[in-house]
């Protein structure tokens, strides 16, 4: 089985695992209701849990993922790993020590003996010894925290993550809470009730007491051996380690880095390589072609490299990657090799803010807005009044953007860029970008009225707005980054707001904004522009002003937009 195979197999797993793991946790903070609740929620995923295809499907994504990640420790080169996944790892290899107990506690005793593992016999189990009671908390912590990791670093690199990270965050501290807040209290009320009738504990503990002293025996050897087997298997992956390492040539391939030369092991992969020399490389994803922030341009020995496997060649097709390029995470060092890396390895303090957006490919609408005249304006007065005026403009255009979900991206001395859609879809923010270029409108109205004593004749604007897929992401110097966009169709934004001039009107608008935010164009004056680079034109519609337009272009979609 292959490298993408292997990862593939991963996730999913990873999932049913997930799935299991939801389904456990809600059903003990039903415990905050009474037991009774519990064992009914128990009964109900008993449906899906205890059916032959969802055990084969439990039973077989435990043993998978715990295989995947036995293999994923033998094929190391190096265990010099980013804190983050030192503690999956760590996590990881723990769970199983604490989880065996309590497999065998319950499915154990059921296949073999027919126990059945309500919620009042577990309980008893959980509440016999305060070891007992810590052991299931830390097993519970413990299989959520190696989730949450897995998760996180699955998921952050694809669109609509970072909209979610709030939602998402609330829900990893909340539902461990209130499991362990329901585990807790049952675990109370069945004490409760126990020690105002003391035949309740042997009635609950029943069936287990009715097992022989060799049967209950056999259960606990069940979990022991199970244990000394899985030590025994990490035992031998750690002594294979090192049996292969003193088989390796000490001095290592050379590897020429634009930091420093770096010496790798044969086998090892360039990411695995620069991380045990200590060289900063980006890996947004940890190294599991999830991303292509760890890709480097290969010079000399590029031809003596195996070709991509099957997840590194989707990952550079996607990104039109020309063929000196390759994965670092992937590649496998086994000749000599000279690297250029082509990400900056800095993490920036704001990737990891409540509002970062991480670098992606997104549909957003794309808002150019540039001020008429301006040189004029301050050939005209002092400096500072220029500066007022200019700020009094600016400030009119940023409460029209938070009024309407805009996104303030760039600012260049008289215009700036704004973003809809970093949190909605397509469709609303191409309705959100009409509604701000009509209240940008309106707002500059009102600053003439305002200023009409100060100016000898109106402010005037010129608007470009244009749809589609562009990188999306915090760009700039790491002590000044920010939210922006690049690519052909913020390019094309930027060039209808020029042809503003050209038409003589406020907004010049692509008719893929207006379809995509539902406006009947019937009536719009229409246009084909060449755009450079672009062998066909772009339709557009010159608008003279979205306030003198006629409304029913609009008024079937006013409820959809923020007020204006």
């Amino acid at each position: 089985m292959n490298a993408g195979l292997w990862a593939k197999l991963r996730s999913v797993t990873g999932i049913v695992l997930l799935c299991f793991a939801l389904t456990h946790l809600i059903n003990h903070s039903l415990g905050l209701i009474s037991i009774d609740a519990m064992e009914a929620g128990r009964r109900a995923f008993a449906i899906i849990w205890r059916h032959p295809i969802g055990q084969f499907a439990l039973y077989g994504a435990l043993l998978l993922h715990l295989l995947s990640a036995l293999r994923s420790l033998t094929r190391r080169r190096s265990l010099r790993l980013p804190p983050w996944e030192w503690a999956q790892i760590g996590i990881g290899l723990l769970i199983p020590i604490v989880l065996i107990d309590h497999l065998v506690g319950t499915a154990a005793a059921r296949h073999m003996h027919g126990i059945e593992t309500h919620y009042p016999l577990v309980l008893a189990a959980i509440g016999a010894t305060p070891w007992s009671t810590a052991k299931q908390a830390l097993l519970l912590f413990a299989v959520w925290l190696h989730l949450c990791i897995g998760m996180h670093y699955w998921l952050r690199t694809q669109r609509g993550y970072a909209a979610a990270l709030p939602w998402l965050y609330a829900l990893a501290v909340l539902i461990p809470t209130l499991s362990l807040l329901g585990l807790f209290r049952a675990l109370t009320d069945q004490q409760a009730a126990i020690s105002q009738d003391p035949t309740l504990g042997a009635s609950i503990l029943r069936e287990w007491l009715a097992l022989s002293e060799s049967q209950r025996a056999a259960i606990a050897q069940t979990g022991e051996t199970l244990k000394v087997v899985y030590l025994t298997a990490i035992l031998a992956i750690m002594l294979h380690r090192l049996w292969r390492m003193r088989r390796r040539d000490n001095a290592g391939i050379r590897i020429e880095h634009s930091a420093r030369p770096v010496h790798a092991r044969n086998g090892q992969t360039l990411l695995e390589a620069l991380r045990a020399a200590r060289v900063p490389h980006a890996a947004v994803c940890g190294g599991r072609a999830r991303c292509t922030t760890c890709r480097v341009r290969i010079g000399a020995g590029l031809n003596a490299l195996t070709p991509p496997n099957d997840l590194e060649a989707a990952a550079l097709t996607r990104i039109g990657a020309p063929a000196a390029v390759r994965l670092a995470c992937q590649t496998t060092v086994t000749h000599p090799l000279h690297i250029t890396p082509l990400v900056d390895a800095a993490d920036p303090p704001h990737r990891h803010t409540p509002n970062s957006v991480f670098g992606a490919e997104r549909a957003v609408a794309a808002m150019f807005v540039d001020l008429r005249d301006s040189t004029a304006l301050g050939e005209a007065r002092l400096p500072f009044d220029t500066v007022f005026i200019l700020n009094r403009f600016f400030a009119a255009l940023s409460a029209a953007l938070n009024a309407t979900d805009g996104h303030y991206a760039q600012f260049s001395g008289d215009g700036l860029l704004a973003l809809y859609g970093l949190h909605t879809n397509l469709t609303t923010a191409c309705r959100h970008a009409l509604a701000g270029a009509r209240q940008m409108e309106q707002r500059l109205a009102a600053l003439n009225r305002t200023l009409a004593a100060e100016l000898p004749q109106p402010l005037r604007m010129g608007i470009g707005l244009h749809c589609g897929e562009a990188i999306v992401g915090a760009m700039g110097p790491p002590s000044a980054p920010n939210i922006t966009a690049v690519g052909d169709n913020i390019n094309i934004a930027a060039r209808l707001e020029g042809l503003s001039k050209t038409y003589d009107c406020t907004l010049v608008v692509s008719a893929d904004v207006l379809t995509h935010a539902g406006w009947t164009t019937d009536g719009l004056p229409t246009a084909m522009t060449p755009v450079r680079g672009r062998k066909s034109a772009v339709k557009v519609h010159p608008i003279p002003s979205l306030l003198t337009l006629d409304t029913r272009h609009h008024a079937a979609h006013r409820d959809a937009t923020p007020s204006v």
